[in-house]
């Protein structure tokens, strides 16, 4: 692949991921925990990779064209971001003086970072319909390395930004309580949303 190529999916993806969205909305929650930021992100990733290589196997041209499975991951997906978003305004997260405990709960916060990226159809979607249109049937690599790498590209961009998101917000809010929970607030308002979006398209379909 060229590094013509390379540059011009990269500035696309930057494009996504520099939108506020539901993995935004979880590293900012994150953000207000301090120590769970990386393990958080962590989590986005994997869900990012994970749609990769689905859409590099060719199983995720399968998932798309059929109906049903396409309505069950929508609908987990949505579900999934409705359940974080009303925990999210029930409880909001609020900067704690003792995070020695924050440490103890990296694996949860992986696992869920994982589902929100994971479970939301909308990135799956991205990747099955951009990720194809960047690689070269004729080029030295096969099409689902190169799907593979375009892959890895996006996800690095994911990290930086999602790092600067939370570490950002993390230095922003944690010496503002009111703020940090009148964010945290915003955050699981913002993935009820998303999620009535997606249930919404799914019910017009």
């Amino acid at each position: 692949m060229s590094p013509s190529i390379f540059a011009a999916f990269w500035a696309v993806s930057l494009l996504f991921v520099i939108t506020p969205g539901a993995d935004w909305a979880y590293a900012i929650s994150a953000g207000l925990f301090g120590r769970v930021v990386i393990p958080a992100v962590a989590g986005l990733l994997i869900g990012h990779l994970l749609a990769t290589v689905i859409v590099a196997a060719g199983v995720g041209g399968l998932i798309a064209s059929n109906p049903l499975a396409l309505s069950l991951l929508t609908l987990g997906g949505a579900g999934y971001l409705l359940w974080l978003g009303i925990n999210m305004l029930r409880h909001p997260s609020v900067p704690r003086a003792g995070d020695a405990q924050a440490s103890a709960s990296w694996a949860r916060w992986t696992l869920k970072g994982a589902c929100v990226s994971g479970l939301n159809p909308k990135v799956f979607l991205l990747f099955l319909a951009l990720l194809p249109q960047f690689t070269d049937p004729l080029a030295a690599w096969p099409v689902p390395l190169q799907i593979l790498a375009l892959g890895l590209l996006h996800a690095f961009s994911c990290g930086v930004i999602y790092l600067l998101v939370g570490f950002g917000s993390s230095a922003v809010l944690r010496t503002r309580p009111v703020a940090a929970q009148a964010v945290s607030r915003l955050s699981g308002a913002l993935m009820i949303i998303i999620a009535i979006l997606l249930l919404i398209e799914q019910t017009l379909r």
